[in-house]
């Protein structure tokens, strides 16, 4: 065999063009034999197919390109010159498809000559050359005018060859194409064809690659959000509230005041025992869904569990303790009334409600959350001791019964 139809290449070379073969998977590894030990430089046989899938003259800068490339563009820019080498076309570009839209757009191009593809393009897809070609399985014709005459991109452009391959992911699912074009004839290598498959296999598998780490960043942010929120009642959690509390401490101005508003829903024990704790998981819901209705833009309401809620406030520092007295009012208000819940109807009394006001120096947002308690737990205490408020007036209503007049 001539010594030309070897290609040499450097120990640097070698784990990229194995991981290169790993990328292709059969196909691919059954076109590169290794002739060497892994201490010596590497010998690769260019076999028909392997000739013309990287001819040797492309083989350094494909490797270049996928050692250096993280993101999408850093392999398709390269990969889009690489095959305007291989292939004589003055135009390259990638696609891809909006199938929802019905749309295919070009997200990159090189153009050269006279002939240009505009980056950016969108066009519907039904009318697209990428989108015939794929129907025809015809993905080659030096004469588009007379292939697709009606085509309206191609006379608008000007296209007369026109080469593509369809960019699609392990599943089969449609992504784009990438596609080659020029304003004159131009012949179709077997070698430009093999690298046109080749590049789009590559830019397929970076494009699965961005989709799966977009699919675990999602999942990231998904899993931090459950880490802060109640599940019941979607509400920001205790561990959420006290993160948001410090926040606000450290940040106050001098002029401003967080209010920290405790709610205690008394004679929560008797709902639940009475109509289980589907029921009582509803009344909570209900609670939840009344003091969001109520809130402004920058208040918080939170669960900190069990049947135990805290709002909080910001309000100018010389007004704070009447506005303290007003969200304690409001909050009663918001939590007394009737809820229909599932099979029960409760007529509820409102829960207890502690308000206080940070000092200006408190720094703890623990030390101010006691406190918030501790000024609950005594609204609770003489709530009891009056007698005022009797425990909840609650009866059942049957499922589709007639329904009741308020």
């Amino acid at each position: 065999m001539p010594y030309d139809d070897y290609h040499i290449i450097s120990g640097a070379e070698r784990k990229q063009l194995s991981r290169l073969s790993q990328m292709g998977g059969r196909e691919c590894s059954e076109r590169v034999s290794f002739k060497a030990s892994c201490k010596r430089p590497i010998f690769i046989r260019m076999n028909h197919l392997t000739r013309t899938t990287v001819p040797s003259n492309l083989l350094g800068a494909l490797v270049a390109t996928i050692t250096h490339a993280h993101t999408l563009e850093a392999l398709a820019r390269p990969l889009l010159e690489l095959l305007q080498t291989a292939t004589g076309m003055e135009s390259t570009y990638l696609t891809r498809l909006d199938e929802q839209a019905g749309v295919l757009h070009v997200l990159y191009a090189r153009n050269t000559h006279r002939l240009t593809v505009p980056e950016g393009l969108s066009t519907p897809w039904q009318s697209t050359l990428c989108k015939r070609a794929l129907d025809e399985g015809r993905f080659y014709t030096d004469d588009v005018a007379g292939q697709w005459g009606d085509c309206e991109v191609g006379r608008t452009l000007g296209l007369v060859t026109y080469v593509s391959a369809p960019i699609r992911g392990k599943g089969g699912e449609l992504f784009g194409t990438l596609c080659a074009a020029s304003d004159e004839r131009k012949p179709r290598s077997e070698t430009s064809t093999h690298v046109l498959a080749l590049f789009a296999q590559l830019i397929g598998q970076q494009v699965e690659r961005e989709q799966l780490l977009a699919a675990l960043q999602q999942a990231n942010s998904s899993l931090a959000t459950t880490a802060l929120t109640d599940a019941l009642t979607q509400l920001p959690n205790r561990r959420a509230l006290l993160e948001e509390m410090q926040r606000r401490l450290a940040s106050q101005q001098e002029n401003q005041a967080l209010i920290v508003a405790f709610l205690g829903l008394d004679n929560f024990k008797p709902i639940n025992d009475r109509f289980g704790h589907d029921v009582g998981d509803l009344f909570l819901q209900a609670v939840a869904k009344r003091l969001r209705r109520m809130l402004r833009d920058s208040d918080i309401a939170a669960r900190m569990g069990g049947d135990e809620f805290v709002v909080l406030a910001v309000e100018q520092r010389e007004r704070a303790d009447e506005a303290a007295a007003a969200l304690s009012r409001r909050l009663e208000s918001a939590t007394r009334g009737r809820f229909k819940l599932d099979a029960a109807l409760i007529d509820y009394d409102g829960a207890s409600v502690g308000v206080v006001v940070a000092e200006p120096r408190c720094s703890s947002a623990q030390a101010l959350l006691n406190r918030a308690d501790a000024a609950m737990n005594a609204v609770k205490r003489s709530r009891k001791h009056s007698a005022a408020l009797p425990a909840p007036s609650v009866r059942t209503i049957a499922r589709y019964a007639w329904p009741i007049i308020e």
